[in-house]
């Protein structure tokens, strides 16, 4: 018998900004930039990647692109998205 599974997205399940935020510290924990950016992207999914390009005057399908674990997203990308998804990039002493 095979065992049945789904597909999981985290997208699905960033309702509020506390759980974005709570997502967002667990992939700064981790050091690596792509799962930063996966997980920035998938923050913006949830929000509705639409809305978000509009929001930061940025190409939908280039944000899908540059928010993947492939992509290498600018500073000033990274930053664009934090503002448009209503969340605060802030430093903290390590």
């Amino acid at each position: 018998m095979k065992a049945k599974t789904t597909l999981w997205d985290a997208a699905e399940h960033l309702k509020t900004k506390e759980d974005m935020a709570a997502y967002l510290a667990g992939a700064f924990e981790d050091g690596d930039a792509a799962l930063i950016a996966a997980a920035l992207g998938d923050i913006a999914r949830a929000q509705g990647m639409t809305k978000i390009a509009k929001r930061t005057g940025l190409g939908r399908e280039s944000l899908y692109k540059t928010l993947s674990r492939e992509g290498n997203p600018e500073l000033a990308t990274v930053l664009k998205v934090f503002h448009s998804v209503g969340l605060k990039l802030k430093a903290v002493p390590a």
